[in-house]
């Protein structure tokens, strides 16, 4: 090649040599995009109920102030994207609706109110122009009461028209949407559900439709939105919070809870939206709000986890049950986050052995348990070679190891070692031991089986013919021994199986949770069947399929993205989506399982039976089978997009860096929040419950637990930890001889049983036994109760029959109000036109 003057250009000049990094280096930044660093550090989180506000607004939700002043004093307040629930119900997609709410308002506002804008008004006059708005819901044209609707979105959401910062909005949102409900926005907005949920033709025209996209919901995720909004603002309590306002609360809270002119409550029509959209009938429902709605109904109406707790204290002194050990929440809190160092040392020696373990490997006979294979169903490509050695995941070291055997020599050891991570131990175990009923009976038919050559069934207090020992191990046992409120529950209804006319009928207490059971109870595995199969279609490792459902209906817009920012936006919108159905479905299905638990120990058994037939254990692990690491950091939001931001401020140009950047958090918080409760959730289905310990066992779920243990979080290696165990006995030696670490932890963080074998799997329950039965026992308890308590019918013939023709004849019943109209057609119908058949009385004689 020449240059411009004809002469040869001269040749460049050679660069100097770039400095290889060092295997450790090198091993970090190969894999810091797919799974982040391995020394995560601890994640600073805070485990609740929901997503709440950020700690700099706590204090300025308060009901509207006149003094201008002092709200122009904030000009911007720093609010964490992922920290307000509200920026969760919509999507980057409907972004442009928030011109069109505020438009629809204005337009109607300045005909009615002239000259005035919507904080100056008095609450009288606010109230008015509500009570006017309502009326507009009437009309019978659809495109007029939608901008009718909108407008009262725009009340809902905060008038941000009118508002200076991110505090104005939520705090005029939440001032709104109590005036809202006062003057019975709900109830209109309630029954406009209804309708569009009946609305056959907007279901014909979805399903006609090759693509369905934001404009076939309109309507729904117009009302839906209004209905979230007041639902939440009403929830939450403040302190500041006026006394009507607190009324208001009760009374929304019993509404939602008791219905009253309806015969379901309403979290039953969002689980009957459920099941319409999940059975391909209205495949436009806008799920993602119905299912953040029906979390937030639910957690409103049966209470958080600390009014649980509260409710359980109470329950146990009902009873008459001694208290609680400890307090579960504040010992979680509490808790510390597991992290073995890592010297250099133990990093040589790691890998000495790892080579010897190498090259002895075809001579040694593995168990089929003890190594992760390539036949696991579940197995993906994400995960190194490290997984598959059988290595201890505790110390995250695994991929390091490999690749400075591949690749680089061993240094020689330096002069000074690498700051490391000090290693607090606790002065004591974090949890008191417990021992049930059933533990101290098998104690004591093993003790008597030994020394005296026969059993007492289940006498716990006679104690002669044993040694002294024995009686020492039986007071200690007795001391920590542990009655469940679920222990009573079942031995109260073995009781009134038993005797059911001398005990007579069981006094029901119409709680929250008792009236949602008895509406779910007939239809409730469809709802299970339904809220896993939107789990699975959210799920970041499913692979997309022909017959899979779309939950993508909500979030698609009619115009498909041309350029590359538009799909990076659309991208990150749509994993953001996923991602919060995740957390809606984790959470209120572990709220209901905890309600019902507290309610009767048979409807948790009942639901938790439902949720193991329709594949509940095996989707909660392949959700797990992923880089959870990668999940937790994942930054799949635009906080510049988020609500309320967006609505006060200029949005600046977005550009694909700013979009790669995401946010500046740690880690995601719903992504962390959706893994607890799913690690609770498996922990609920499967205590005390073989057969569902051996399907951990038989899905390989100890490679895939132990990741999980990479997030330094305590209270999720708490719950890994606890599946862990269970299923220790199942793994075989060698598995527990190359886990020492993970062994190490379970001692340290999970509650201790006085005689649980699990650590050595000398247990009788580790035997394999028919664990068939188990179920179907389980199973028979479950519709006997069921039977007894909600079939009415099938209990008449413990009634007695009333054989006088005289009193029957005599009785009066309740006739409908009409009926008197078509009482001669009634005869002419059932009696004069159907022949009497003497003969059959015979029959009866």
């Amino acid at each position: 090649m020449e240059a411009a003057g004809g002469g040869a250009a001269p040749a460049p000049a050679p660069r100097p040599p770039q400095p290889q990094p060092k295997g450790r280096e090198l091993f970090r930044s190969q894999r810091k995009e797919s799974e982040g660093s391995v020394d995560c550090p601890n994640l600073e989180f805070g485990y609740g109920d929901a997503d709440g506000f950020a700690v700099e607004l706590s204090g300025l939700l308060k009901s509207p102030v006149s003094n201008l002043a002092v709200r122009r004093r904030v000009k911007r307040l720093p609010v964490a994207a992922d920290l307000l629930s509200p920026s969760e119900l919509y999507s980057y997609t409907e972004e442009p609706e928030f011109v069109t709410n505020r438009r629809c308002f204005e337009e109607d506002f300045h005909a009615q109110v002239q000259g005035k804008r919507w904080p100056e008004l008095e609450v009288a006059q606010q109230k008015a122009y509500v009570m006017r708005l309502l009326d507009g819901l009437e009309v019978v044209n659809r495109d007029k009461r939608l901008r009718v609707a909108r407008a009262v979105l725009y009340l809902a959401q905060g008038m941000f028209g009118d508002c200076d910062n991110e505090g104005d909005v939520l705090r005029w949102s939440r001032h709104n949407n109590f005036l809202l409900y006062q003057m019975g926005t709900f109830s209109a907005f309630l029954e406009l559900l209804n309708m569009e949920i009946d609305n056959s033709q907007a279901c014909s025209s979805a399903l006609r439709k090759p693509a369905i996209s934001l404009a076939d919901s309109t309507e729904l995720r117009v009302l839906l939105s209004v209905m979230y909004l007041m639902v939440e603002n009403i929830r939450v309590e403040q302190e500041p919070d006026p006394p009507e306002w607190k009324a208001c609360r009760e009374t929304f809270r019993t509404e939602l809870s008791f219905p009253v002119h309806t015969e379901e409550p309403f979290a039953l029509l969002l689980f009957t939206m459920v099941t319409k959209f999940c059975s391909g009938h209205a495949p436009h429902f806008p799920m993602k709000k119905v299912l953040l709605l029906l979390w937030k109904v639910l957690l409103f109406t049966l209470g958080g986890f600390e009014a649980l707790q509260a409710m359980k204290v109470k329950k146990r002194e009902e009873l008459g049950l001694p208290p609680l050990p400890e307090d579960s929440i504040q010992v979680m809190r509490s808790m510390r986050a597991a992290s073995p160092p890592t010297y250099s040392i133990e990093l040589m020696e790691q890998q000495q052995q790892k080579r010897g373990h190498r090259s002895r490997r075809p001579l040694v006979k593995q168990d089929s348990l003890d190594i992760y294979n390539e036949r696991d169903p579940f197995k993906n490509d994400e995960a190194g070679a490290d997984e598959e050695e059988n290595d201890d995941v505790d110390s995250g070291i695994e991929g390091e190891l490999d690749l400075m055997e591949r690749d680089v020599i061993i240094p020689t050891m330096p002069a000074q070692r690498p700051p490391i991570e000090r290693v607090s131990f606790p002065k004591g175990l974090p949890w008191a031991p417990k021992v049930r009923q059933k533990d101290i009976e098998h104690f004591l038919e093993a003790s008597r089986n030994k020394f005296i050559g026969f059993t007492l069934g289940q006498d716990t207090e006679t104690l002669i013919g044993l040694p002294r020992p024995i009686h020492e191990s039986v007071k200690t046992l007795k001391q920590h021994k542990y009655v469940s409120i679920s222990d009573v529950q079942i031995k109260k209804e073995e009781e009134l199986e038993k005797c059911p006319m001398s005990l007579g009928e069981e006094e029901v207490q119409e709680t929250p949770c008792e009236i949602l059971y008895r509406a779910m109870l007939y239809n409730l595995p469809q709802y299970m069947i339904a809220l896993l199969k939107i789990l699975l279609a959210a799920a970041p490792t499913s692979k997309a399929k022909t017959d899979s459902i779309n939950i993508l209906a909500d979030v698609l817009p009619e115009e498909m993205p041309i350029t590359v920012l538009q799909s990076m936006k659309l991208g990150i919108d749509v994993n953001r989506h996923k991602e919060i159905i995740v957390k809606s479905i984790s959470a209120l299905l572990l709220l209901l399982l905890k309600h019902l638990k507290l309610n009767h120990i048979y409807q948790f058994e009942y639901v938790a039976q439902h949720l193991v037939f329709a594949n509940c254990i095996p989707l909660i692990l392949k959700f797990f089978n992923q880089n959870i690491m990668s999940y937790i950091t994942a930054k799949n939001s635009i906080s510049v997009l988020d609500y309320p931001y967006c609505t006060v401020h200029e949005l600046p140009e977005l550009t694909a860096e700013s979009l790669e950047a995401g946010d500046n958090n740690q880690f995601c918080w719903r992504n962390l929040f959706s893994c607890i409760n799913l690690l609770r959730i498996l922990n609920k289905l499967t205590k005390w419950k073989h057969s569902r310990t051996m399907m951990l066992v038989v899905f390989k779920s100890a490679p895939i637990l132990k990741r999980a243990l990479k997030v330094k979080q305590a209270m999720m290696q708490l719950y890994v930890l606890k599946l862990l165990k269970i299923q220790t006995k199942y793994l075989g030696r060698q598995w527990r001889k190359s886990n020492m670490k993970t062994m190490s932890a379970i001692y340290q963080k999970v509650r201790h049983r006085m005689n649980d074998d699990w650590a050595y799997g000398n247990d009788i329950d580790a035997r394999p036994w028919d664990f068939q039965a188990e179920e179907c026992t389980l199973r028979a308890n479950i519709e006997a109760f069921n039977s007894r308590r909600y079939d009415k019918l099938q209990d008449s013939e413990f009634k007695p029959v009333d054989n006088c023709l005289q009193s029957v004849l005599g009785q009066r019943l309740e006739l409908p109000e009409d009926f008197h109209y078509s009482y001669e057609l009634w005869l002419e119908r059932e009696v004069f036109s159907q022949p009497i058949r003497w003969e059959e009385l015979l029959h009866y004689q």
